[in-house]
């Protein structure tokens, strides 16, 4: 079961970066739009502008904040903590939505996370 908890946690690892990797560039495209839309002087530019840009500011924050839960329980699933485990059913269950790839990870999380002898390991 440590290899299964570790194949979770690395594929937490690799959604949480892609999760980062998806604001870095949602932030630079959002901004290079609004200097686009700024540098054209037409009426209701800088409104546009501006509302681009807080776009990008609040997508590049949801999905950092987004990620950050994904990259705790990774490395806790690696440290076997008890906490993580806990972390990782619950973002597993939200990943359910995400249809498919989402879907099957979180049910092969939920099956590997539910067991006994997976818990065992969380107790130590």
């Amino acid at each position: 079961m440590a290899t299964h908890v570790k194949v979770i946690a690395i594929l937490f690892f690799i959604w949480g970066g892609f999760l980062l990797l998806m604001s870095v560039f949602a932030g630079a495209l959002l901004s290079m739009l609004a200097g686009f839309v700024g540098g054209t002087h037409e009426e209701g530019a800088a409104v546009g502008a501006a509302v681009l840009g807080l776009t990008g500011a609040a997508l590049t924050t949801f999905l950092i904040v987004f990620a950050a839960p994904h990259l705790i329980a990774g490395w806790g699933l690696l440290k076997f903590k008890r906490w993580a485990r806990i972390l990782a059913i619950v973002l597993a269950a939200i990943a359910l939505i995400r249809i498919p790839f989402g879907t099957l990870f979180g049910i092969y999380a939920l099956v590997i996370l539910f067991r006994k002898d997976t818990e065992a390991l969380f107790q130590a």
